[in-house]
């Protein structure tokens, strides 16, 4: 198997069948073993019945559908999780990414031995108030977190080996970040290329603004988990150390004040000085606490890849 095309879909049933000619003539013409995944993320419009259509005429595609809507991070660990390809490339399904993309993709894995190849939408046909300006924002600052110069993170049309797919966990929303994940596992070839961006031709984005405040919060989070996921106390610890010998300090004045320059004067309790320095030295404690909790919990953590397999077409269980 060279090849895996993994697709999560979400109510995509008009554009399923459509996509899915188009990869079989790239796949034909180029004489490539594939394979097609279709990852049924909870639709309800009946776009699961589509793929048990596509799967009776071609033996090629697989599908998994979930039994409500996990969401599309989900949707690729399951994927991932499936596919036999030497090669993974992933495309979403309303036919805004261009299967023709995929030989130079997956020559770009197989020859040229980059890892991770992700695409780069560098002309777009979205809205330039809702997408591309928040878009290029949001890339702006993914670029400075991470360290990768990548123009597009979030661009759905990947191609990645196949030991990245099955290094790297795919959770919560982290799906806008896959080179980043893969970074962060060792995989140091990444690259971009420029691809083809097309205009959505059925039904609305699944998407809404709330997508890019969602995805700058996972920034800060995977930004964290890269610096100290494995070692939380070097953050926590630092803080409450600083924390407390700040409020540490304080305390030292006021009893040295009290005890020797001014036994007279207002009670300690009376002085601001002594709110902060009870409050720095609790607030160290905390960081503390927080800290060994964090330890704790990257001992003994579990990644949060949970969803539901409803149905499977040609696909063995897997463990």
């Amino acid at each position: 198997m060279q090849i895996s095309v993994v697709i999560p879909l979400l109510n995509e049933k008009d554009s399923l069948t459509e996509l899915h000619d188009w990869i079989v003539q790239v796949m034909q013409s180029n004489h490539f073993l594939y394979e097609i995944l279709f990852i049924d993320d909870g639709s309800t419009d009946g776009s699961w019945e589509i793929i048990e259509i596509l799967s009776q005429k071609n033996p090629l595609v697989k599908g998994l559908r979930f039994l409500k809507n996990f969401g599309k991070s989900q949707a690729l660990h399951a994927g991932f999780k499936a596919a036999k390809g030497d090669v993974v490339i992933t495309m979403d399904a309303d036919l805004q990414d261009n299967p023709e993309e995929i030989p130079h993709l997956f020559h770009m894995v197989q020859e040229e031995g980059y890892q991770v190849v992700s695409g780069w939408k560098k002309k777009r046909y979205d809205s330039v108030i809702t997408k591309n300006i928040p878009s290029k924002l949001f890339n702006w600052a993914a670029r400075k977190t991470s360290g990768l110069k990548l123009h597009d993170f979030n661009c759905g049309l990947k191609a990645l080996h196949s030991d990245v797919v099955k290094t790297i966990e795919v959770s919560g929303e982290m799906h806008r970040y896959i080179p980043v994940l893969a970074k962060n596992a060792g995989f140091p070839r990444i690259t971009e290329k420029v691809v083809q961006h097309q205009a959505r031709k059925y039904g609305n984005t699944k998407f809404g603004a709330e997508r890019f405040i969602n995805g700058f919060l996972d920034l800060i989070t995977i930004w964290f988990v890269s610096k100290f996921g494995r070692q939380p106390m070097h953050l926590f610890g630092a803080l409450g150390v600083l924390m407390f010998i700040v409020g540490f300090g304080f305390s030292i004045y006021l009893g040295v004040d009290k005890l020797f320059v001014n036994p007279k004067g207002r009670l300690i309790t009376a002085r601001p000085q002594f709110y902060i320095a009870l409050t720095a030295m609790l607030i160290g404690t905390q960081f503390f606490l927080a800290g060994f909790l964090g330890e704790i919990l990257v001992r003994s953590r579990k990644n949060d890849t949970r969803y539901t397999i409803a149905d499977k077409i040609n696909l063995k269980e897997t463990s």
